[in-house]
């Protein structure tokens, strides 16, 4: 048997008439930039998050830079974030000009740790960017009420919690902006690049439509200078059929993630996720923190069965950050726990029959 750690395929031919059907629409009348499935995806994609507004971009990593722009964000601020994140969480913080604060993560949920976010502000921090990451909910009570102490912004790195819930309020609605990936492998995810901002401010809904289209809202009326960020029109067009599905994938991914937990929590030699009490889980990765990682992925891989590491390296040990001179010891739990972290197949096609068989080939590791 062969388990991919991620079945786009599957997902795929599960709705292959619908997705077809909508590219062979934007094909034919080569509307290929703008058009009506980006209008209608920005639509649907706000109704169904809660928002007001909806700002379609070319991919996550550029919501995050122009969400900074737009606030002001640059030379001589300090933004705070998480350790361990995708890179996109902290090089847009450095692109806006602004200096990268980094933030160890909580032990129990692999998020931003809260409790130490004070010790690090100071007259220059301008915002805080939690990272709601593996799809679990940063503890958003707390954040906004040190955001709102010190006066400072609080923009959400989404990207890997697609209608996740904290008290049962959607993600990506606390802070005064959100941003969002649909990468390919997202719990919603396009066919390629593409990301959105959302927001209830309808002045920064305006700047941000303006910055990500060259400056401007209308074609050749170039009001400031901007960039080139846009939601390409069949990217909208497999998101909008994709969208009426996520609730039912959501749902599916939970139902996975219980039962890897009833068939591995009692393997001692593993730590299960855990979910916050008020909190909803969306599980973009299964991630489990294991002994002899190293060696348990390259048994599971002789047995056909695919896994990753989210990530393999905290971002303030990557040599992109060796200028900041980080001491490791302030990052204790996420130093430690990327030498243990394991991401587990997790895909809403997961069937019983491969559940069983990862399981399996986990324990037998164990056992010898």
């Amino acid at each position: 048997m062969k388990v991919p750690f991620v079945d786009l395929i599957s997902q795929y031919n599960s709705i292959k008439s619908e997705i077809d059907s909508k590219i062979n629409q934007v094909v034919s009348t080569a509307s290929f930039i703008g058009g009506k499935y980006v209008d209608l995806f920005e639509k649907e994609f706000a109704k169904k998050i809660g928002a007001k507004h909806c700002i379609s971009v070319a991919n996550g990593t550029d919501s995050l830079y122009i969400i900074m722009k737009m606030l002001g964000i640059g030379r001589g601020d300090e933004v705070i974030t998480v350790a361990n994140s995708w890179i996109s969480s902290s090089e847009t913080i450095s692109q806006s000009g602004a200096k990268v604060v980094f933030i160890d993560i909580d032990p129990n949920f692999y998020v931003i740790d809260e409790s130490k976010i004070e010790k690090k502000i100071t007259d220059n921090t301008k915002a805080i960017i939690p990272v709601h990451l593996y799809g679990h909910p940063c503890n958003m009570d707390e954040i906004m009420r040190i955001a709102k102490k010190y006066n400072l912004y609080v923009i959400e790195d989404c990207a890997q919690s697609h209608f996740a819930k904290f008290s049962g309020k959607n993600t990506g609605l606390f802070g005064v902006a959100s941003s969002f990936s649909f990468f390919p492998g997202k719990n919603l995810g396009a066919f390629g690049d593409a990301g959105c901002i959302i927001t209830n401010d309808d002045d920064l809904a305006v700047k941000f439509r303006m910055f990500a289209r060259h400056g401007g809202l209308k074609k050749h009326q170039h009001i400031i200078e901007g960039i080139n960020s846009r939601m390409d029109n069949l990217q909208a067009a497999v998101l909008c059929v994709k969208l009426k599905y996520i609730e039912k994938w959501t749902e599916q991914r939970i139902k996975i993630a219980s039962k890897y937990e009833k068939l591995l929590k009692s393997n001692s030699n593993i730590i299960l996720p855990k979910v916050r009490k008020n909190s909803k889980h969306v599980f973009h990765v299964y991630v489990i923190r294991a002994k002899n990682r190293d060696k348990l992925k390259f048994y599971l891989e002789q047995n056909n069965i695919s896994t990753s590491i989210h990530y393999p390296k905290i971002l303030p040990e990557l040599d992109a950050y060796k200028y900041l001179s980080f001491d490791s010891n302030e990052f204790e739990n996420a130093s430690k726990f990327q030498y243990q972290i394991l991401s587990l197949p997790m895909y809403p096609e997961l069937d019983d029959e491969k559940l069983g068989y990862i399981v399996k080939h986990i324990n037998e590791f164990y056992k010898k």
